[in-house]
Parts: structure tokens; C-alpha cells; sequence
């Protein structure tokens, strides 16, 4: 088994895996909490190599350990670990603790992957590990055996590293820090299990990406239409970042719809004026049960927009705002009430 983990990236990551397992002509089996647009499926049966996205929400009521500590991985991702779930853990060291039960898990003839330059992470490897590490991250923080180097802004272009010998250089269709550090975490993985980087970079060089994460849904009359799962301020900023790199100057509006139980509590909320920094207008959708005033929030990012609590309302002020040349984003964990093909649609 090779496990997924973290609180950003899981399902790109392990879609990637998957990929690259398969482009081996590897078979794997996979479990993942998305549809890998390379597979058209979330989950299949396969060889002796299984890809599972392990996540760190409760498994159920009567059992309230992390869904991961039931995997048993031999191989395992650890991209990042930040404070969410605010309605199954009190803080971020609850959700640490269940993060070192997954590394104790781990046998001592398997292998961890892990972010060098997340500090939650490596507080939880502190704890004590018995199993050898990977460490992978950008080339511009300086650590990490495994090392990516962005050749140009957007991160269509990567360059890969270990131990400062270099491995090959990706030309991809994906973009964004994040994707080029989720790529190089599935590099590693595969590394592990047997697949030689430059096998692997042949392979991503043909992902096609997930259903929902920056998905691209189509272009009408020049606005360009994407979907995603972002919900957490980090994933938010990070998403918008990539674009913004990617667009250069053109406009990007936003349709945010913080629906989980930790955004609309508030938990979060002071992150999320500098998480909405990048887009040029944003529509966000408001709901009675909000602990927190979106009309603050869009004030203090310094970005225009305006709160709706209908969702045909916020549609109609895109449809205003939008111009030719815009790239406007969805931004939801949950169905958004189909906003985003709606909107496509009403763009003619």
C-alpha cells in the first residue's frame, strides 16, 4: 500500500502516483477522493500496488481515530499538515497525534515522504520514527534530498533534483508551486516502489490532472470557466497564485463558497483576506450559518467584491462583471449548486 497524506494535495498527489505506477505498466489499485481525468475513475482494483488517499477525518461515530491509522502502508506521503476538521480535533496537535500513528505504521523496511519544509510535520517525526525519509521540497528553500526547480514562473516547466544530481526536466500541462512540489512528492513515492524518476517524469508529462482541481470546464466568448475544490485559506491562495502566474495581467474573478464545517466557523477566517489577494473580484457566498461577516473578509483582502447568500444572485453579478479575456474560478467542497457549468451556460 502507498498512502496519500496531508492537509493540502492528497488527491493530486495520489492521482499522480497512480499515473505514474500505471505508466510503469505497474497496474495499480487505487482509492482516491477524486476522478484522475487519466483514469475516469476514483477507485479500481489492481496488482500488488495499491495507491489509497489517506485521510485524517474520523472513520466513524463509534470510532473516532483517523480513517489513515487502518491502511498500513509500506510507502507513505506526508505533503503538509495544517489546523482543519474543526469539528473532529480541538487543535493541530490532536490532529499531529493521529499523524504519528500513521508513521508508526510504517515498517521499518518501508519508507516516509516528506515535506522538509512543513514544521508540523516535522514536530510530528520528532515524536520518533522508525522507518527511513524521504524529504522533498522547492529548490529556493535550500532542503530536502529531493529537490524541484520551477524553470519558469507558472510551473509548466520543473526541473527535478536528488542529492543535487539532476534527474530530468518535465514540460506539463499542470501549474503552481503546490502541483510542482505534489509532483515531486510522487516522484519520490514511486522511487520507492520501484520506478525510476525519469520513468516517472515520462509519465506526468502526460497527467491530465483531476476532476475539480483546477479544472478547466471551458472558454466562452474569451472568459475562460475553472472549477475547484479549494476550501482552505492555504489551498485558496495557492490555487490563485498558480493562476495568477500562469495568466500573467488578465483578470481573474472568483466564486468562493467556504462550505466546511471548519471555514464557515470561522477558524480561519483571519487568513482569508490575504488568501483572496490574487483575484481582481470576488463573489462569496454568504450563509446564516457563518460565525463571521463575509462583507469584513472582502474588506480587508483590498479586492473587489460582494457577498451573496443566493447563488443565482452571485451568478448574475459574474455575468456583469465578467469581460473577455478573464479567467473566472469556482471555489467549493461542496456541489455549489452547479454554479459553475450554470454560469458556462449563461455565458452563451
Amino acid at each position: 500500500v502507498l498512502a496519500v497524506a496531508g492537509t493540502h494535495g492528497k488527491t493530486t498527489t495520489a492521482s499522480m502516483l497512480a499515473w505514474i505506477l500505471e505508466h510503469a505498466g505497474r497496474s495499480p489499485g487505487f482509492l482516491i477522493g477524486g476522478i484522475p481525468v487519466n483514469f475516469g475513475v476514483s477507485a479500481r482494483n489492481g496488482s500488488d500496488l495499491f495507491v489509497v488517499e489517506a485521510d485524517e477525518y474520523d472513520t466513524a461515530f463509534f470510532d473516532k481515530r483517523a480513517k489513515f491509522v487502518h491502511y498500513r502502508p509500506r510507502i507513505a506521503v506526508l505533503n503538509n499538515l495544517e489546523f482543519d476538521h474543526a469539528d473532529i480535533y480541538p487543535d493541530l496537535a490532536a490532529i499531529q497525534t493521529q499523524f504519528h500513528h500513521l508513521v508508526r505504521t510504517i515498517p521499518g523496511n518501508g519508507r516516509l515522504v516528506v515535506n522538509a519544509g512543513d514544521a508540523s510535520l516535522q514536530a510530528v517525526l520528532e515524536r520518533g520514527c522508525w522507518t527511513p525519509v524521504s524529504r522533498f521540497g522547492l529548490d529556493e528553500a535550500g532542503t530536502g534530498d529531493w529537490r524541484v526547480i520551477l524553470a519558469e514562473p507558472a510551473g509548466r516547466r520543473l526541473t527535478f533534483q536528488r542529492d543535487g544530481q539532476a534527474l530530468g526536466t518535465l514540460e506539463w500541462s499542470q501549474t503552481g508551486r503546490h502541483n510542482a512540489l505534489n509532483a515531486l512528492a510522487a516522484i519520490a513515492a514511486a522511487d520507492a516502489a520501484g520506478v525510476e524518476p525519469a520513468r516517472s517524469i515520462e509519465a506526468l508529462a502526460e497527467f491530465r490532472g483531476v476532476k475539480r482541481r483546477m479544472e478547466v470546464l471551458g472558454e466562452r466568448g474569451g472568459v475562460h470557466v475553472y472549477d475547484d475544490f479549494a476550501h482552505h485559506p492555504t489551498a485558496i491562495r495557492l490555487t490563485l497564485e498558480g493562476l495568477r502566474r500562469s495568466v500573467g495581467n488578465a483578470r481573474i474573478l472568483l466564486a468562493l463558497e467556504p462550505a466546511s464545517n471548519t471555514m464557515r466557523a470561522g477558524f480561519h477566517v483571519d487568513d482569508l483576506p490575504k488568501a483572496l489577494a490574487a483575484a481582481d473580484y470576488v463573489g462569496l457566498r454568504s450563509s446564516d450559518g457563518m460565525d463571521w461577516d463575509p462583507h469584513d473578509v472582502i474588506d480587508k483582502s483590498g479586492v473587489k467584491g460582494r457577498p451573496r447568500s443566493r447563488v443565482d444572485n452571485l451568478l448574475e453579478d459574474l455575468l456583469a462583471e465578467a469581460r473577455p479575456g478573464d479567467h473566472v474560478i469556482f471555489m467549493s467542497n461542496r456541489g455549489f449548486e452547479n454554479a459553475p457549468r450554470r454560469f458556462l451556460e449563461a455565458l452563451g
